[in-house]
């Protein structure tokens, strides 16, 4: 099968590899998003997909705007392709480009659809306290994430992944299960279950405001945030931001999922009260303890202003942080 394979990040990688090392199909193409520029010197950085295709010799397309370049349109078409594969590419395809293939456009997509349509599907998930999510294969359309289903599978959350581990469970999931559609699909042995638009919830483009963290929230829903819109979310401390990158609930709910040396600790903190925001406990070797608006919340791992990440205790200790200090003013 000859396969043109749109996708940008790292997300993307295990999908294009599988393919590669599939003998059933040959990946004529890939289009990905134009180069970014990062960093101090504002070089131009390759997308991860970009990379792992040169390393390939496949043909890499970038185009601006796909739905407004004729010349990418026309080569789309020559490839002849029998499905376009779309795995976190960024950008809208038209109906066009979408009636090209025989098998019309596959995409994988980070959630048990019709939950989480959109731009960042793993994120809000986890933000929201999901304990269970997937991947759901899909016959695109013209909408955004609103077409047919064809496979899923389903993927647990543990109180501790964080986005990256979770895209890195999901992306793996997600190759083997899109190898499987695209087989299947050519046998004829899909049923494309149309999907409940009433049931349908969104994961919207990430904003500013979401990394900030209001510290009269709950511990579990500032931990969610935390892992959920990993490594950004931030504070004030000192009047500097502060990165905080992992934390840890600390409440009866969760005791039993908290690491050993956190909860022989754990009983020794029940009766520490304090104003949201505010330093009521410095666990050796583990770090600072918060109050939030409900319960206890431990910065396991921060970043101040022009440092490296560091862990909870390292920042206690380099800080000299003492008791009653509080974060976000």
């Amino acid at each position: 099968m000859r396969i043109v394979f749109f996708g940008t990040p790292q997300f993307a990688v295990p999908t294009l590899d599988r393919l590669l090392e599939h003998p059933e199909f040959e990946v004529v193409a890939v289009v990905t998003q134009p180069d970014k520029r990062r960093g101090r010197g504002s070089q131009l950085i390759p997308s991860p997909v970009k990379e792992r295709a040169i390393a390939h010799q496949i043909p890499v397309w970038q185009p601006t705007r796909i739905k407004k370049d004729a010349d990418i349109l026309q080569q789309l078409r020559e490839t002849q392709a029998d499905a376009f594969v779309v795995v976190a590419y960024g950008q809208i395809l038209s109906p066009e480009i979408l009636a090209m293939p025989r098998l019309g456009c596959i995409n994988v997509h980070g959630s048990l659809l019709p939950e989480y349509r959109g731009a960042a599907p793993i994120q809000w998930c986890l933000r929201h306290g999901a304990t269970v999510t997937g991947i759901t294969t899909m016959q695109m359309d013209a909408g955004m994430d609103t077409g047919p289903m064809l496979l899923k599978a389903t993927v647990p959350i543990g109180l501790f992944d964080s986005a990256a581990d979770l895209a890195q469970s999901l992306a793996t999931v997600g190759a083997d299960l899109l190898i499987e559609t695209l087989l299947e699909g050519d046998r004829g042995a899909l049923m494309p279950e149309p999907q409940d638009d009433a049931q349908a919830t969104y994961a919207p483009l990430i904003q500013k405001s979401d990394y900030e963290l209001d510290w009269s929230q709950p511990a579990i829903a500032l931990h969610n945030q935390v892992r959920g819109f990993y490594p950004a979310c931030v504070t004030i401390f000192r009047e500097a931001p502060l990165k905080v990158m992992a934390t840890a609930p600390i409440s009866a709910a969760t005791l039993p999922q908290l690491p050993d040396a956190l909860q022989a600790q754990a009983s020794s903190l029940t009766d520490l009260a304090g104003q949201p925001g505010e330093v009521v406990a410095l666990l050796k070797n583990l770090g600072p303890v918060i109050q939030t608006g409900d319960g206890l919340l431990l910065l396991q791992q921060v970043q101040m202003a022009g440092k490296r990440p560091q862990s909870g205790w390292d920042f206690a200790n380099g800080a000299r942080l003492t008791l009653g200090e509080t974060l976000g003013v």
